[in-house]
């Protein structure tokens, strides 16, 4: 049995070298180069990225309506209707593993069901009737209309539509999101969802201000919203609408009234952050509930910004607190996780950044590091924080993943539900860290949880046999 176990290790581990030297640098796409390089913390060398995505090679990327819904889904009592084929309906149903305290209508996808018939003669007499249902039976404040790629062919004016709908229905707002899926790259589905939340606020510069936040960029995946509501709660700090997750119609009218803007998703809700200061007069920060680390910083900085001395007092003594109740456990997975190496493919700059530090407090080097939508200057803080000969990427392919897993050595990879299979396939353990989960990643109980999961898949039995 010994002798067994021994070549079946010998096999995997001379498989997996014959693999890495088939997989050559001059393998990678000729378009793609630039988007591909080895840290060499050279500050004068740039990586090409919030490009839309190279022909010929199959992206990670979702379309521009995925990023719309991303946004926009969590918003709890809206009406979520996706003028096209059902396809795309089914596609993006009950898209993120997003709570609701209150309405649980977010959950249900509805569609107008767009047939060949419909594409010949339009749709807006089939989108029209779909509203009067929608008022009839359900009666909701609130309707997003989501355009999807045979509307952008066909050119159904669903602008005109919605205008129609809120004078006909006075008491609910009916907004176009101008999402078809080939009109750009996921990110300008983030766009387009943001220019519909501006165009539900509307123009509601507000005199009373209220000494408290909007969370952008959170989507409370797994309730994680209200961890950092009751920890900003603790420290004094009120959190006047969440934008998205847990998000609500009424809320979101009020978002006007906060004194910061803090954004947890740089990539999806930077934006609209700026348009809000423009608009509304409402500065922003960019912050991270991810890690201890980040966690405290993001927590100090809030305080700072609001507070006096009691706010940030009460913050320190509270970080104390937290730190103090998951320490020693977290430690005891360092012991266990130091020396491993990890590779993180995210969909946003500032995300990687903070499992990058979350990784090294672990005692895990990073090895390599992609994302979906990062901007040029979450790369320069990626080469400032990671070694020489980390492997960065912007938009990467299944094969170049595989590949520099295999040339760097990674025993984890962290990624969404697209990347679980590439790594299971190289014998790569595992951390899903995307919108699908159902366990809390953020705060200091989250930080704990994150350890946890690490330990249990890099550590696990099941590699000595796969």
């Amino acid at each position: 049995m010994e002798k067994k176990e021994e070549y079946l290790y010998e096999s995997k581990a001379t498989a997996n070298m014959k693999l890495k030297d088939s997989l050559n640098p001059q393998e990678i796409i000729e378009e793609r180069k630039g988007f591909v390089c080895y840290n060499s913390q050279n500050k004068s060398g740039t990586l090409r990225c919030d490009e839309n995505s190279v022909s010929g090679a199959v992206s990670q990327r979702a379309c521009v309506y995925c990023g719309a819904r991303v946004v926009l889904n969590p918003i709890t009592d809206a009406f979520h209707l996706i003028h096209g084929p059902i396809g795309c309906a089914s596609y993006t149903w009950d898209l993120r593993g997003s709570l609701s305290s209150e309405s649980e209508l977010f959950r249900n996808s509805f569609s107008t069901d767009l047939r060949e018939t419909d594409v010949i003669f339009g749709g807006e007499k089939k989108l029209r009737a779909a509203i009067d249902e929608i008022f009839i039976k359900f009666h909701p404040k609130l309707i997003f209309i989501y355009a999807t790629c045979i509307v952008g062919v066909i050119g159904d004016d669903i602008d005109a539509v919605c205008r129609e709908a809120e004078i006909k229905y006075p008491m609910m707002r009916v907004i176009a999101v101008k999402s078809p899926g080939f009109s750009g790259n996921k990110a300008m589905g983030y766009r387009a969802a943001c220019n519909a939340i501006l165009k539900l606020i509307g123009d509601r510069k507000s005199d009373k201000k209220v000494k408290g936040v909007n969370y952008l960029g959170d989507f409370n995946l797994a309730g994680e919203a209200w961890v950092i509501q009751s920890y900003l709660k603790k420290i004094g700090v009120p959190v006047v609408a969440k934008i998205t997750g847990d998000g609500k119609y009424e809320e979101l009218l009020k978002a006007p009234e906060a004194s910061l803007n803090i954004v947890q998703c740089a990539g999806s809700m930077e934006y609209l952050a700026k348009k809000m200061q423009e608009l509304y007069g409402i500065p922003y920060i960019r912050i991270s509930f991810l890690g201890v680390e980040d966690t405290e910083n993001s927590l100090l900085q809030i305080a700072h910004i609001l507070g006096g001395e009691d706010i940030v007092e009460k913050t320190e003594k509270f970080i104390q607190e937290e730190e103090d109740k998951v320490k020693d456990k977290i430690d005891f997975y360092r012991k266990r996780l130091e020396g491993k190496k990890a590779a993180i493919y995210v969909g946003g700059g500032y995300k990687a950044i903070s499992l990058i530090k979350q990784f090294k407090s672990l005692g895990i080097e990073t090895v390599m590091v992609g994302t979906q939508t990062g901007k040029p200057r979450d790369y320069e803080i990626i080469k400032e924080i990671t070694n020489r000969g980390t492997v960065i990427l912007d938009d990467a392919n299944p094969s170049e993943l595989e590949r520099f897993m295999l040339e760097k050595g990674a025993d984890i990879l962290v990624g969404g539900v697209k990347e679980r299979p590439l790594a299971y396939k190289l014998g790569v353990a595992f951390c899903d860290h995307n919108h699908e989960r159902k366990h809390i990643l953020s705060g200091f109980i989250g930080a704990l949880n994150f350890a946890e999961e690490i330990d249990l898949t890099v550590n696990s039995p099941v590699w000595k046999y796969v």
